[in-house]
């Protein structure tokens, strides 16, 4: 483990599990990339970025699931500030550590949540201080879910990532993440879907409750759960766990998978259900926490 002790100069930045609570996918583009449209919040579980002057540049990642990262020596977190540096013609220095504790390949946008926030964090460091819509382009280059996560709000998304409205208001509410631990293929998902494409069906009115929530998104879909069943069977295991837990209003998958969320209207009800499933499935990752429509609310840990 690497030792955290940020300096007074340091810049700290979470980078919140992106969590899609519907997605439908509505079509193929002739370049061969699918168009979506899903409704996306955030979870209050998160990766941190921590990001020190230097005078070179180098990355250091610990956490409980930094072990998924090891041996990428360009990942999109370099990427990520190279581009940047070459974007805004400031010298690519930096040290940066990465806390990792959200799961990699898991359906809920962790590396793409990380580049959001180096993006965040080195332009406060380099003094850039530019609106965060002027690296819209230079997100959506690094992957289809760094946009959404840089504009750190609820939206609805549609296209290929590139169009963000934002979304209603949505109530209070919690979430309990799941993940198997088994990283599933994007593209194995898409490669494995069949069917015709979902029309767009982005909620519109603001629920009045979590519960008027839960019944909303029970009309809609998660159009990559099936497929990825096919690619990971144990999904239809962590489905049903979820759905079993006391209070759960919805249980579904989110992104590509693996992971699943069950959705809750009282955290403390949320943080027990999390507690046994933890215990009955000490192999998977569990995780409770208030689901966030603004990412700016998130202080982040450095535990």
């Amino acid at each position: 483990m690497i030792a955290i002790a940020p300096t007074d100069k340091a810049v700290i930045e979470a980078a919140p599990a992106k969590v899609n609570l519907t997605l439908h996918v509505t079509g193929k583009r002739p370049d061969g990339f699918h168009t979506l449209e899903s409704l996306v919040v955030f979870s209050g579980v998160h990766d941190t970025l921590i990001a020190e002057p230097s005078d070179g540049f180098s990355l250091s990642i610990t956490g409980p699931n930094a072990q998924g990262l090891e041996g990428e020596g360009d990942n999109i977190i370099t990427r990520a500030a190279q581009r940047l540096a070459d974007l805004t013609g400031k010298a690519n220095v930096a040290r940066l550590v990465l806390i990792k504790r959200l799961p990699v390949a898991a359906g809920i946008g962790g590396g793409s949540a990380d580049a959001a926030a180096t993006l965040r964090a080195l332009n406060r460091l380099w003094g850039l201080d530019r609106p965060l819509d002027d690296y819209m382009d230079l997100a959506g280059g690094l992957g289809a879910d760094v946009p959404v996560c840089l504009r750190g709000e609820a939206v609805t998304m549609a296209g290929i990532g590139e169009q963000l409205t934002p979304a209603p208001p949505l109530p209070s509410a919690w979430l309990v993440l799941v993940n198997p631990m088994k990283p599933v293929s994007t593209p194995a998902v898409f490669k494995a879907r069949t069917g015709a494409f979902s029309p767009p069906n982005p909620l519109m009115e603001a629920p009045g409750d979590v519960r008027e929530l839960a019944e909303a998104l029970g009309s809609r879909s998660n159009d990559l759960a099936a497929p990825a069943r096919l690619v990971e069977p144990v999904i239809s295991d962590v489905l049903t766990a979820i759905a079993n837990l006391r209070g759960c209003l919805l249980s579904r998958m989110s992104g590509s998978g693996a992971t699943c969320f069950g959705l809750f209207a009282d955290g403390t009800v949320c943080d027990e259900a999390a507690h046994h499933l933890a215990e009955d499935k000490p192999e998977w990752w569990v995780s409770a926490a208030p689901l966030v429509t603004r990412t700016t609310e998130i202080q982040p840990s450095l535990v």
